[in-house]
């Protein structure tokens, strides 16, 4: 069944989703959202770009794309506000320096204020928050893309050897871990050892920090959180992710099927098995 048709058969008892807002970060992720949700029949498809993360060319995926800096808060809210939006979807990781280097406007001043941890769970639910209060309802970030949801079993690649299936058994039981303390959702394993841990500094540098200690062969494990916000904490697997572990040397990518995004899966399985990198999904 495709996505379009399923968000339809959530939607049953709703009006339909005329408008349509994104709150865009960098990758493609924006870009194939904005067309899938207008395959799904969404007619007005609005965009706020962030200044350094969002990729231009989604200016030609949308039918206005409005930019700003990272923390202008205020601005946001107004742009959807001005546009009449009532639904939106964040789509898209921001850079975790651009995180340390915000300038914050007066009201995500007043928003961070607030917030006794400031992590990404805690702002983005913030963010929310402030955005129902406009009337504008964040949804789920796998809306118009369930068909990009990983399923179980092999998606790329050779079978696991004995020893990678012992290293992704040890990794899961370790992101699972970390990701329950809020700390990363991605580890780096190679021959029973934990070679590297996800914290802020996001999936892509953990992969390549992993694999300059791993050398060669090592095994990637990533995971959701334990009761994750759908709707923006929902780990993404792109293309640049199996270009990153193919520079990394990795061996395998262990994600968990059905909550997990494979944007652009064609692309990923055939870069994946021309690096010789096998994916594989597998249930909580």
């Amino acid at each position: 069944m495709s996505s379009a048709s399923l968000f339809q058969i959530r939607c049953l008892a709703q009006p339909p989703l005329h408008a349509l807002g994104i709150i865009a970060g960098n990758g493609v992720y924006p870009r194939l959202l904005a067309d899938s949700a207008r395959k799904a029949g969404v007619k007005e498809i609005i965009a706020a770009a962030f200044t350094g993360e969002t990729d231009p060319a989604l200016e030609q995926h949308v039918d206005l794309l409005e930019w700003m800096r990272v923390g202008q808060l205020n601005r946001l809210l107004k742009f959807f506000r001005a546009q009449d939006i009532h639904h939106a979807i964040m789509a898209g990781q921001i850079a975790p320096k651009n995180l340390f280097d915000l300038q914050p406007d007066w009201k995500a001043v007043l928003l961070l204020g607030k917030l006794k941890e400031r992590n990404a769970e805690s702002i983005f639910a913030a963010i929310a928050d402030e955005l129902a209060k406009i009337g504008v309802e964040l949804l789920e970030a796998t809306t118009f893309l369930e068909d990009s949801l990983a399923p179980s079993g092999l998606i790329a690649g050779a079978k696991l050897s004995r020893q990678e299936e012992e290293d992704v058994d040890l990794g899961w039981k370790i992101a699972k871990e970390i990701a329950r303390l809020d700390v990363g959702q991605t580890v780096i394993v190679k021959n029973g050892t934990i070679v590297a841990v996800e914290a802020f500094e996001g999936t892509n540098e953990t992969i390549k920090r992993g694999g300059a200690l791993a050398r060669n062969g090592a095994v990637m494990v990533k995971v959701p959180k334990p009761n994750p916000d759908l709707r923006f904490d929902v780990p993404v697997i792109g293309v640049e992710t199996i270009r990153i572990g193919a520079e990394a040397r990795l061996r395998v990518i262990a994600v968990e099927a059905g909550k997990t995004l494979l944007l652009e899966s064609d692309a990923i399985v055939d870069l994946a098995n021309h690096s010789s990198i096998t994916i594989v999904a597998r249930a909580d």
